[in-house]
């Protein structure tokens, strides 16, 4: 099949059906376009997100299956218990967006690459700055050592990418942020693909048609507007879960 391209110049054209995209590889659907606000917020509502590398266009994909995380499902291990019983981390949301993103897009052990472009650092700032995208930091001793971010809509928390440079940093910020979502009524956080380390948090994999269902459903719901903040009593609610 004939991959479509989108005109860079068009935000309004619409993307194929995710039912189009290819099987190998898995989820591809597009190509082109750019990374306004319009064109990323139009993806996400339909279950589509970007990802490439620097020398590659802009490419789209929407997998089947889905890997998403239910927020009230996440599973914390005894030791990560532990972890978060300590308080050795001070969490934050929305405070150092861009930081956070940086660190995510840092060279990782199995790979010297990114997918984290300039252009797509650039994109998901942008979104910060108008209330759709936000980051959770983890802090040592004043130091940003772990992380998240990624986009809201409606109801649904569609999670890009994580960091961590302690053991458990990037852990801790995803149970906060779970947390969070559950007092606030998110559905359902999208994780994209399989990876062994979300799985190991209660992470599941569904059908395509089932993720597109649960968008249809909750993104149209009212969400949390501007820069989001923790619930004060949501550390001692964290520490007294058994």
């Amino acid at each position: 099949m004939r991959l479509p391209w989108l005109d860079p110049h068009d935000d309004s054209q619409p993307f194929p059906h995710p039912d189009r995209a290819l099987t190998d590889p898995d989820g591809l659907l597009a190509a082109g376009g750019n990374l306004s606000a319009r064109r990323l917020l139009r993806a996400y509502r339909q279950g589509i997100f970007p990802w490439y590398s620097s020398g590659q266009p802009i490419l789209w994909w929407s997998p089947d299956p889905r890997l998403v995380l239910l927020p009230e499902q996440i599973k914390v291990s005894r030791s990560l218990r532990k972890t978060l019983r300590k308080g050795q981390f001070h969490i934050t949301v929305d405070t150092s967006s861009a930081a956070v993103i940086a660190s995510c897009a840092g060279p990782r052990a199995v790979s010297p690459d990114t997918w984290i472009t300039p252009e797509m650092h650039q994109a998901y700032c942008r979104l910060h700055r108008l209330g759709h995208a936000h980051s959770v930091e983890t802090w040592h001793q004043g130091e940003l050592v772990g992380g998240l971010y990624g986009v809201a809509v409606g109801r649904v928390f569609y999670g890009e990418s994580m960091f961590s440079l302690l053991s458990d940093a990037s852990k801790v910020a995803l149970v906060w942020l779970a947390a969070q979502l559950r007092r606030w009524e998110f559905a359902v956080i999208d994780c994209q693909v399989r990876t062994d380390h979300l799985v190991s948090l209660g992470a599941v994999e569904i059908p395509r048609p089932t993720f597109l269902k649960l968008l249809q459903c909750y993104c149209p719901l009212p969400g949390q507007e501007g820069h989001w903040q923790f619930d004060p009593d949501l550390l001692s609610d964290l520490r007294a879960r058994p």
